[in-house]
């Protein structure tokens, strides 16, 4: 047998040409440059106390909060935005196993029966009836990476959508213990608003003995109303702020607002310290910015696929089986039949389709590269945010403690010398006025400190390493 080497021209053409197919290279200064450090360098966020670090899965159980923890566990099984996001994920893989299934070989099995008739049948000797049954092989060779550079983006696809479901629990846990951590803040500005009033009411008992006894004037009194109904509405509107973040809390943890109590407790949580690290850190543990990534790749994979379009499809193909024109002898040996064959195809003229594929999926991996780069920038900003909230924050804690320290003293010294006529009650109403203000003030300097701790573990993806180091994340020219 003489092989027609004329009929693999074609071919051997085409692997010469294969090597010219690939993704495009991705120039390392168009990526995002990690600082050396965070402005906000103070040592005590550049050192990781091994006591503090805790995986992304559980970091809120360094608030050392039962509640909290049960909230939590909630929020995990129930969130619907968890489930929406499980389900992007389920479908992302599926779509990445169908992508594979295209580089397998194709196996099926068929049978047919079919009758022709007429005139010109009768002439060329086809008429009657012709049964088949048989199997058919198909297989698609990737020379040139088509199907490969798919089923990579694909897969680098369903990593995002991991990544991005890591996101949305990181979200949805941060917002659950920021959502329960103000309203422990309430709960204790209630209390505090509320021992006012009580205490309003007490004052504006004995006024109302001393009006009847002539010591004092009515106007003295109406004071005394004014600031105690002025407290009243204060204390209505933190309950209505409660009752508020409560449904709220409610939607988080996947129950109706109607069916979920939280109960007013006192506010025992520990503040963690929380290490910062490195910024190189960041960009392999914030799970935004690894989906970001995960986009750059997978459309760097698909400038690849838009590319082999330029070059021949090879498709082989395969049947065999049994056909017959008498279907009692349609098994018989005598009626196997089988083929092979093989297919070599390339677009001449198109109108620019492929030109136009290249272009787009060029254009889309520019703005893939462009999202990176920004979600970077903000992780950057977002962790400089907090550790200047947190520094700024635990200075003004000091500040507004020695605030309420001097209020209660004079609010105290204003009672005695009032108690002794040696001051008006304005000054004594002053002097509460003053000392409530720096209550509440510090408690909402608390809560800021908290919820500041708790997006600084948000900005750094939910988790840290000991030593605060972590190797760059490498995405230039990803195999």
């Amino acid at each position: 047998m003489t092989l027609n080497t004329t009929l693999l021209t074609p071919v051997l053409a085409a692997l010469v040409l294969a090597g010219c197919a690939s993704a495009p290279q991705i120039d390392a200064s168009a990526l995002p440059t990690a600082p050396a450090q965070y402005r906000e360098n103070d040592a005590r966020w550049m050192r990781a106390d091994t006591a503090t670090v805790a995986p992304r899965a559980d970091w809120w159980t360094l608030f050392d909060d039962p509640v909290l923890d049960q909230l939590e566990t909630q929020a995990a099984k129930n969130n619907n935005a968890l489930q929406t996001a499980a389900a992007n994920l389920a479908r992302a893989r599926a779509v990445a196993r169908i992508t594979d299934a295209d580089r397998a070989p194709q196996v099926g099995v068929g049978a047919q029966v079919t009758r022709q008739g007429g005139p010109l049948a009768e002439e060329a000797g086809t008429a009657g009836t012709l049964g088949q049954v048989g199997a058919s092989f198909s297989y698609e060779v990737d020379l040139f990476g088509r199907l490969s550079e798919a089923s990579r983006a694909a897969r680098l696809d369903a990593d995002a959508q991991a990544a991005l479901l890591d996101d949305a629990r990181l979200l949805v846990h941060g917002a659950v213990a920021e959502t329960y951590l103000a309203i422990r803040v309430l709960d204790q500005e209630r209390r505090v608003v509320r021992d006012t009033v009580a205490a309003y009411r007490n004052t504006l008992d004995l006024s109302r003995q001393r009006l009847d006894a002539g010591d004092i004037s009515e106007l003295d009194v109406a004071r005394i109303e004014t600031e105690l109904a002025v407290n009243e509405s204060d204390a209505l509107a933190l309950d209505r702020r409660r009752a508020v973040l409560e449904h709220g809390l409610a939607v988080l943890v996947g129950q109706a607002a109607s069916d979920f109590t939280l109960e007013a407790t006192d506010w025992t949580a520990t503040l963690p310290t929380i290490p910062a690290g490195l910024p190189s850190a960041l960009l392999s543990q914030r799970p935004d910015v690894l989906a970001a990534q995960r986009a750059v790749l997978a459309a760097q994979a698909r400038v690849g696929v838009a590319q082999a379009a330029w070059f021949p499809n090879i498709a082989l193909t395969g049947n065999a089986g049994y056909a017959s024109t008498d279907l009692e002898d349609l098994f018989k040996w005598s009626t196997r039949a089988w083929g092979i064959g093989a297919l070599l195809s390339l677009p001449i003229f198109d109108g620019g389709r492929r030109e136009a594929g290249v272009q787009s999926a060029q254009a889309d991996l520019d703005g893939a590269l462009s999202r990176y780069r920004e979600q970077a920038l903000v992780a950057f900003r977002d962790v400089e945010d907090q550790l200047a909230s947190l520094r700024l924050l635990s200075e003004q804690s000091d500040a507004q403690a020695r605030a309420v320290n001097s209020a209660t003293r004079a609010m105290t010294l204003s009672e005695h010398r009032y108690d002794n006529g040696l001051v008006s009650q304005l000054d004594l109403l002053d002097a509460r006025r003053s000392e409530l203000a720096s209550r509440r003030v510090a408690l909402q300097v608390k809560a800021a400190r908290y919820q500041s701790t708790v997006a600084l573990i948000r900005a750094l993806g939910g988790r840290w390493a000991p030593g605060g180091a972590a190797e760059p994340v490498a995405l230039a020219n990803t195999p």
